[in-house]
């Protein structure tokens, strides 16, 4: 697509993340324009409407998809309705950028890769995990200057929180929106596939305290999805990955992704990289070169891949799939007891 043309974008699904980040920095890239909006309801659809000055609303995805105002999509929903409206978004031969988590399981996600394939001349695009794009560039260039030496372990804990023992049922919690995805996995997964790659096989164990929450209703229903969860992967880099995400580990502080080699460790916490090699007494934090530090820019990569400026790096179809698979090989080895191997 040229650089002057036009890109229109409509919005099924106004989430938190759409409010905050996609829908206001999109417009605030020239050429580009927001200009329809579909939400669960006629009434909040009108409230983002007039929030960010939308000016036409559809009744329902299907109208805003096949109307002839747009030519890309952005998909706000929960992950339940990801492969659907990306499948009749490309059919109608429009960009696709689709919140993460990419879908409820890999199946889906491998239909959503198939339907990109076929439509080569479209960009899609899965919302990355945020967590770790200011460090990303300085810590895989450490890894290839051999700053770690051979990578040995990899350790992922993230979870501050006391069990929520009257909350009510969170999306997160429902099995139907939320497919297999479990709390930040997938998230901390992705920056680990950023970093090192994937994994080659998972066992994994997870618990459930909350049997029953109350929806939105006052009805109870049940939870499927575990609020503390182990996993052990073998990485195809040689390393051993053990990562905890967890609802009930308060106080634990906060999360950190470490990796370990024959020379040196690396830490990623609270927002800083920390480092230390052989002969040192203990980590000390690493200074970012300004080149490297990265942050979001989730829009306007989109709209440059669009525009034939650049390509989609973060979050691709393809990686989007790497996740999904491990995501879907925790739940079948926490159902099984056994080890899942990778790729599916």
């Amino acid at each position: 697509m040229s650089t002057q043309t036009p890109i229109r974008v409509g919005v099924v699904g106004a989430g938190a993340n759409t409010r905050l980040h996609h829908i206001p920095k999109l417009q605030q890239i020239d050429g580009v324009e927001v200009v329809s909006i579909c939400n669960r309801s006629r009434e909040s659809s009108e409230r983002v409407a007039q929030e960010f000055g939308i000016p036409t609303i559809y009744e329902s995805w299907q109208e805003l998809i096949d109307a002839p105002d747009t030519n890309a999509i952005v998909i706000g929903t929960w992950p339940y309705m990801h492969r659907q409206l990306t499948l009749a978004a490309l059919a109608a031969n429009k960009h696709v950028m689709c919140e993460a988590r990419m879908a409820r399981n890999a199946t889906e996600a491998h239909e959503m890769l198939a339907a990109s394939l076929a439509k080569p001349q479209l960009v899609t695009q899965i919302v990355p995990s945020p967590f770790t794009l200011r460090v990303d560039k300085t810590v895989k260039r450490l890894i290839n200057e051999g700053y770690l030496g051979d990578i040995l372990a990899i350790e992922l804990r993230a979870g501050d929180t006391f069990l929520d023992l009257d909350g009510p049922l969170h999306w997160r919690h429902d099995f139907d929106l939320s497919g297999l995805n479990i709390m930040f996995m997938g998230i901390w997964y992705e920056a680990i596939l950023r970093w090192v790659g994937e994994a080659t096989s998972v066992v994994a164990m997870g618990k459930t305290y909350m049997k029953m929450r109350k929806d939105s209703d006052g009805n109870l229903r049940a939870v499927r999805i575990p609020e503390h969860l182990d996993v052990i992967a073998d990485m195809a880099c040689g390393a051993q990955l053990h990562m905890q995400t967890s609802a009930v580990s308060g106080l634990a502080g906060a999360p950190a992704a470490s990796l370990y080699g024959s020379r040196g460790t690396l830490r990623f916490t609270e927002g800083k990289l920390l480092g230390g090699q052989r002969g040192d007494s203990a980590l000390t934090e690493i200074p970012l070169p300004a080149q490297e530090i990265g942050g979001w820019r989730v829009e306007e990569e989109f709209v440059g891949a669009i525009r034939g400026q650049e390509e989609i790096h973060l979050t691709s179809f393809e990686t989007g799939v790497k996740y999904m698979e491990f995501t879907e090989a925790v739940n079948r080895s926490m159902a099984t007891g056994c080890t899942v191997p990778l790729p599916l």
